[in-house]
């Protein structure tokens, strides 16, 4: 039959037919159509179906529906009775008169299996609808199977939109469910329902009625669709929790983005068996996961600090108690060094343990000193949490010193002078740390092993990788200090 002739088919059939685009507007109409309604295809062609037909009420409502349905399934579908009011040719202005018709309307589809084009039967059903109206039953000059099969089409169409208003109520409590949930039909894998959950999770992008891998192809290209596929093939439910994939949260964003999420995809079958798609649930897991993932990384910081704080405290015992002379003077040392590192903490636990600034940590060991006597001059630096910890440490040792044996004597009369300074070397930034004791008034003693020599050695030359200089000066202490601010920053402004 090649070359057949559908279009002069389609005008010659005796049977008024339309036929309707996406938008439910006329594209052609056969010559019964036009008879039966008075208006010929160049008047209907490109109108709205609602403006020739009803547009409103309950009438409206179910053209619409039986339209509709069409569209969203592509499935056949058919009005019975559908009365419409129009205005009479031979009563008084403004009077109208009823017309019934009964429509069948069915879908062409196009390559993806989705309604392109929707061609509907229209009969002009009035007289058999009014004399059933009159006599409250078909008149007896009807044939008994075109009754039957009238009867037929009320009921199938009122059982339908029975069906249709169950349906609806579903859709929209799955479309207003927290979960995501998705239907694809056929191996194209194409969208035919989203709920509002999935739409957000995947940034609202456009999903229905367009295949997965086209729709969503960096999760396809990561093996999802291969995952819907095996599902269709298998009839096989699949699984998963917690699984990590990339992707765009929207059209707009150009990198894609980590995503965790828990998944179940079922097979869908048809009444005989076979399967026809897959049903989609799924739960946004991403912040739970990264969630997860951080408490894991702060027990494992805490951890790890909890390990370097008791090593601190173990050498700092083994050092205070050390060949001691007197157990009174090696306890109050040891206590005075657990005080100090304790204020550490609370500088940085203040900053959530992100840094603390070294004129803080200054200030912390020195506020039982008159500010009188001591002089503090440098930039702003900010350590992290083991550099601030160590030199807060080299402070204390330096601190107790200078109240015991040196210029902060409370019976004496000496000043400290506190500075610092950045070098920049090889790329690299330089810490100059200089404590500087001056007290003409006293004679100072020599360096003794209690004095945590070895303390502030390991320290600034063990932990920091940095070098230590002491120097008893006939006026008083001078300690130098170099240490490279690796895990440091600084802000260049002064503390005086």
């Amino acid at each position: 039959m090649t070359g057949f002739d559908y279009e002069r088919l389609f005008a010659a059939l005796p049977q008024p037919h339309a036929l309707f685009d996406k938008e439910l507007r006329f594209v052609a109409a056969n010559g019964a159509l036009e008879a039966s309604l008075g208006l010929d295809i160049a008047e209907l062609r490109g109108q709205s179906v609602f403006n020739v037909f009803p547009d409103g009420g309950e009438a409206g409502d179910r053209l619409r529906l039986c339209l509709d349905r069409v569209l969203q399934t592509g499935r056949r579908s058919s009005i019975a009775f559908l009365r419409h009011d129009e205005p009479t040719l031979e009563g008084a202005a403004g009077e109208t008169g009823a017309r019934y018709w009964s429509f069948t309307c069915s879908p062409i589809l196009d390559a993806a299996g989705q309604t392109e084009f929707i061609v509907a039967s229209i009969a002009n059903v009035t007289e058999l609808a009014e004399r059933a109206e009159g006599l409250g039953r078909w008149p007896l000059r009807v044939v008994p199977s075109e009754a039957a099969l009238i009867e037929s089409a009320k009921d199938v169409e009122e059982a339908y939109l029975e069906t249709a208003n169950q349906v609806d109520e579903f859709r929209r409590l799955f479309r207003q469910a927290p979960g995501m949930v998705a239907v694809l039909d056929g191996p194209g894998q194409v969208f035919t329902f989203v709920n509002d959950s999935l739409s957000r999770f995947v940034g609202k992008r456009p999903l229905l009625g367009r295949p997965f891998p086209e729709a969503l192809p960096e999760l396809a290209s990561q093996g999802f669709a291969d995952l819907l596929a095996t599902v269709i093939e298998t009839g096989r439910p699949i699984a998963g929790e917690s699984a990590h994939m990339s992707l765009r949260r929207s059209a707009e964003d150009e990198a894609p983005t980590e995503i965790y999420f828990d998944f179940t995809c079922n097979p869908l079958l048809d009444e005989e068996g076979k399967i026809t798609g897959v049903f989609f649930q799924g739960a946004d897991r991403t912040e739970a996961v990264r969630a997860s993932h951080r408490h894991r990384i702060l027990v494992d910081e805490l951890n790890h600090r909890v390990k370097n704080t008791l090593s601190t405290v173990q050498a700092m015992a083994r050092q205070s108690f050390r060949n001691i002379q007197d157990p009174a003077e090696a306890q109050y040392a040891f206590e005075a060094r657990i005080m100090a590192l304790s204020q550490a903490h609370n500088v940085l636990s203040a900053r959530r343990w992100e840094s603390a600034g070294l004129s803080v940590l200054l200030a912390r060991e020195l506020s039982g000193f008159s500010p009188d006597r001591v002089s503090v001059k440098g930039p702003n630096i900010m350590l992290e949490s083991k550099p601030a910890i160590a030199l807060a440490m080299v402070f204390h040792e330096l601190a107790s010193n200078a109240a015991r044996y040196g210029a902060l004597r409370p019976d004496g009369e000496g000043t400290l002078n506190i500075d610092w300074k950045i070098e920049h070397r090889e790329n690299k930034r330089v810490l100059h740390f200089s404590w500087n004791e001056f007290a003409p008034h006293i004679r100072p003693e020599p360096l003794k092993p209690g004095f945590g020599i070895k303390v502030l050695k390991r320290i600034v030359e063990g932990e920091l990788a940095g070098s230590l200089s002491l120097d008893l000066k006939p006026k008083g202490l001078a300690c130098r200090l170099q240490v490279h601010l690796s895990g440091m920053g600084d802000i260049e402004t002064s503390v005086a």
